[in-house]
């Protein structure tokens, strides 16, 4: 793989993780709850699915998702079922957190790192789309006369760092409107948030393979 080859895949990856979708739309909601420090551990979820991402589609997962029915419901439903309940959730939050509040005490374990965390990994890690967009777009800019690990290894790492850039991007965001905002327009933004989330599990439910 070359340098150029690699530069044109940071381009193509970038346009398809800065367009607005679940992970994004949760650090924006991550942001405007809990402020950008404490949204790091999203953030870190989102990479972490990254690199389980790359690895499914060298190692062929993301082929098995795009042949076997079965497998692609299952993990299609998963991804619904979670995205819907976390836009139930933001839906019914009471609007973004004090932010110098929000420093000094969690509020339940959904707000730990830990919790923060898990919701962007299996956010992005159910949702079926990844694969099989990685499973087409990837391996056009593998060279196949040459070791393939490296190469998936370079395209996780540039992936990974897009992919955190742009959640960072979101959550400052999210953090801004917390300060600029009233209250009650903060409140409307998790709503926003919490009913695009509902479309896009609506969307993934009646999605199928082409």
């Amino acid at each position: 793989m070359t340098l150029a080859t690699l530069l044109v895949f940071s381009l193509v990856a970038l346009v398809a993780i800065a367009t607005p979708g679940p992970t994004v739309l949760l650090a924006l909601a991550n942001g405007s709850r809990y402020g950008v420090r404490r949204s790091l551990p999203g953030m870190l979820g989102a990479v972490a699915s990254d690199f389980v991402l790359v690895g499914a589609v060298a190692l062929g997962l993301g082929a098995l998702l795009a042949a076997s029915e079965f497998w692609f419901s299952v993990v299609k439903w998963l991804g619904a079922a979670y995205l819907a309940w976390l836009g139930l959730r933001l839906l019914r939050s009471q609007g973004g957190l004090d932010l110098a509040a929000a420093d000094g005490a969690a509020a339940g374990p959904a707000a730990t790192p830990r919790g923060i965390f898990t919701r962007s990994f299996l956010v992005a890690v159910t949702n079926p789309k990844g694969y099989l967009f990685c499973s087409a777009l990837m391996p056009q800019f593998i060279d196949a006369s040459a070791p393939q690990w490296p190469q998936y290894a370079a395209i996780a790492a540039v992936f990974a760092g897009l992919d955190f850039a742009v959640m960072l991007a979101y959550a400052v965001i999210g953090a801004r409107a917390v300060k600029l905002l009233h209250r009650r327009a903060v409140l409307w933004l998790d709503r926003c948030c919490g009913g695009a989330l509902l479309a896009l599990a609506g969307s993934l439910a009646f999605y199928r393979r082409t």
